[in-house]
């Protein structure tokens, strides 16, 4: 028994010298001021080394780190970091100026350049904030715009860079737009944010008036060519629209013969009805009818469109499945060889959408939004109003304007009174046919070099003709796909500069029309790893699925706090967020913390516990919904290979990725 005794004090001591041995002991970062549970964090810049010490003639430990990874803070020496990627130790030291202060995750991201103003950066928070205050503020803009395309900037003058002007930042350059700082001073009208502008391309750290981007282009371009999809439901009742569909596109096939770029625009055709497993007799749910064919292969797609049928039975519901039409063609077409990406939605049924055990997608029409966005497609919805569906006008004509939302504020959905069915299918064709003639016009004008007109944003109080509404959206569109098309083409670049003061919203356009909802230049966005993707989407899944399971009883009074909880790490710091994937902060205390500060807060973390349980099942049944789209997002966003950023590494899961804050739960 003594011997007994004596080993398991010798084990307990063991156990001890392990848990309080000096190496961890100060294994702790440094927090935040003034906070109990945040601490402090840095990312790291193009062309950071991590040294063993403070020392000036410290061994280098790494002198290859990679760009844009995210450290705690251990210390600060002689000019230099203590960092480590865990919170439980550090790895090194890095030079302070090869660093920002980054408290939260929050990066912003160019929002698309549909007629709005390119972003200036000033020098300091006086200057964009008197600036603000001017009474002559659209003139002050213009004169300072001019004063940065000139490249002759005075001393005293405060802005230090600019967006590119007359191209967008190509797609093809990954940059970073740390938040350091945020005045709400103005309220809803626009966010003053200190941000830092990190390329890992160019020389962070060095901006100057002359860091306004690219030039116009100067030369034709014959590379430039549009892919233009008719998504076509053809369920019963339809079937006028299907007819209009092939005399239209042979009218513009017979105009692109006679125009020297008429080979630069190509047609294809996507056909869809509904659940075929509860209505079998429908044949499909989405059926290709054709790939993407110029006029010189016109007659393979007027063939097959010839062949297209309405259906003989009606579906389980009037709402179809438009947005598995809309995916199919997303994903299934041969858009690898079109820069400029146009769908024209035409249905007289709106959608099934998440929540909808029939629907193929699950998507919410905002994050099937955000789906076509990051796939570079612009969507027109041609909501087809006839009298037998007008109980279903008002949800459908919602969710098609939120799915065609703008980034100008506009939207790209026009209804068509169809109290004929011959009127419906005339209006159809001037829609079709002056979109085309908009595309055709942005293609003529790539391939000659010349730059489109920024658009006239028309008044949302204004009533257009479907026609008229067809060519604004084409002008809109247009102008924004020609602008990257050139940035991609020339490289265009994000400014580099240290720090910075922004806007979030186009003043000019503010100042103009001040009671108009600010035209958002920048939005905000959560950088995440593969792995933090992963762990939200699996820990967000299994909060959802017991949900469900206890919903029609009581939901879990657990709900929303865990989904909160989630939210609000992801948002400040998602490293946490992975190395504590069950962690409950309000079980904690913590919550608060996460919370205070954030200049920009996802659906769920505008929402307080107590609005939560005052909802009705019906409200929370959205939340609910809503839920299961995002997750339905991220394993899409999971399985693209596109728009994943990782610098060379071998390493999938240390890849990152622009998370916009609004596809957080």
């Amino acid at each position: 028994m003594r011997r007994c005794f004596v080993t398991f004090l010798y084990g307990l001591y063991i156990l001890l010298c392990c848990a309080f041995r000096p190496s961890d002991a100060f294994a702790a970062p440094l927090l935040i001021e003034g906070k109990k549970t945040l601490y402090q964090r840095v990312v790291s810049h193009p062309g950071a080394t991590l040294f063993a010490s403070p020392d000036a003639q410290s061994a280098v430990v790494n002198n290859n780190v990679k760009t844009f990874t995210v450290f705690y803070v251990y210390g600060r020496q002689n000019n230099r970091v203590q960092v480590g990627v865990s919170d439980r130790q550090a790895d090194g030291w890095l030079d302070a100026d090869k660093t920002t202060v980054w408290n939260q995750s929050l990066t912003m991201l160019f929002t698309s350049r549909m007629g709005r103003s390119p972003v200036l950066f000033f020098k300091d928070h006086d200057s964009l904030e008197k600036l603000c205050l001017d009474n002559e503020l659209d003139k002050k803009i213009r004169h300072y715009e001019e004063i940065v395309r000139s490249g002759k900037t005075p001393p005293d003058f405060p802005v230090i860079a600019q967006e590119p002007p007359e191209t967008a930042v190509s797609e093809k350059n990954f940059y970073l737009l740390p938040v350091l700082n945020v005045d709400n001073a103005f309220g809803e009208s626009a966010k003053l944010l200190e941000v830092a502008s990190i390329d890992p391309g160019g020389d962070a750290g060095t901006g100057s008036g002359n860091s306004s981007g690219a030039s116009s282009p100067d030369v034709p371009d014959s590379g430039f060519r549009t892919g233009f999809v008719f998504v076509i439901d053809t369920t019963i009742s339809m079937k006028p629209y299907i007819d209009q569909t092939l005399k239209l596109v042979r009218s513009i096939y017979d105009e692109l013969e006679k125009n020297p770029h008429g080979d630069k625009i190509a047609f294809a055709v996507m056909a869809f009805r509904s659940n075929t497993e509860l209505t079998p007799a429908l044949e499909y749910a989405t059926k290709l009818v054709s790939d993407f064919k110029t006029y010189k292969q016109r007659a393979e797609l007027e063939n097959a469109l010839a062949q297209v049928r309405e259906a003989s039975v009606s579906s389980h519901s009037f709402d179809e499945d438009s947005f598995a039409g809309i995916k199919d063609a997303a994903d299934n077409l041969s858009w690898q060889n079109y820069a400029s990406k146009i769908m024209l939605l035409i249905t007289d049924a709106g959608p099934l959408r998440e929540g909808d055990k029939a629907s193929r997608t699950g998507m919410s029409p905002a994050v099937m939004a955000e789906y076509l966005k990051k796939n570079n497609i612009y969507l027109t919805a041609v909501h087809v109003k006839s009298p037998k569906g007008k109980n279903d006008h008002a949800s459908a004509e919602s969710a098609y304007r939120e799915l065609a939302k703008q980034a100008d504020n506009q939207t790209s959905y026009i209804a068509i009174d169809a109290s004929s069915p011959q009127k419906g299918a005339a209006d159809f064709d001037a829609v079709g046919r002056r979109l085309a003639h908009g595309y055709s016009d942005l293609v003529t004008a790539t391939a000659e070099g010349k730059l489109l007109a920024a658009p006239i944003q028309t008044s949302p109080q204004k009533k257009l003709s479907p026609e008229e509404q067809a060519e604004r959206i084409a002008l809109s569109t247009g102008y924004a796909i020609q602008l990257q098309f050139f940035g991609d083409r020339k490289g265009s670049r994000a400014p580099s500069v240290v720090r910075a003061w922004v806007a979030d919203a186009d003043l000019g356009k503010l100042s103009r029309d001040p009671q108009a909802q600010p035209v958002i230049a920048i939005q905000p966005a959560v950088l995440v790893t593969k792995t933090q993707l992963s762990q939200l989407r699996a820990q967000l899944k299994a909060i959802f699925e017991s949900a469900q399971q206890s919903f029609l009883k009581d939901v879990s009074q657990n709900f929303f706090q865990n989904i909160l909880s989630a939210a609000a790490q992801m948002t400040r710091d998602p490293q946490a967020f992975t190395q504590n994937p069950g962690k409950n902060l309000a079980q904690s205390g913590v919550l608060g913390e996460f919370l205070d500060g954030l200049p920009y807060r996802s659906r769920i973390l505008n929402l307080k516990e107590d609005d939560w349980y005052q909802m009705s099942t019906g409200e929370q049944k959205s939340i609910l919904n809503h839920l299961e789209a995002r997750i339905r997002f991220y394993e899409e966003c999971d399985r693209d290979n596109t728009h994943w950023e990782g610098f060379g590494s071998p390493n999938r899961d240390e890849w990152v990725y622009r998370l916009p804050l609004s596809m957080l739960p």
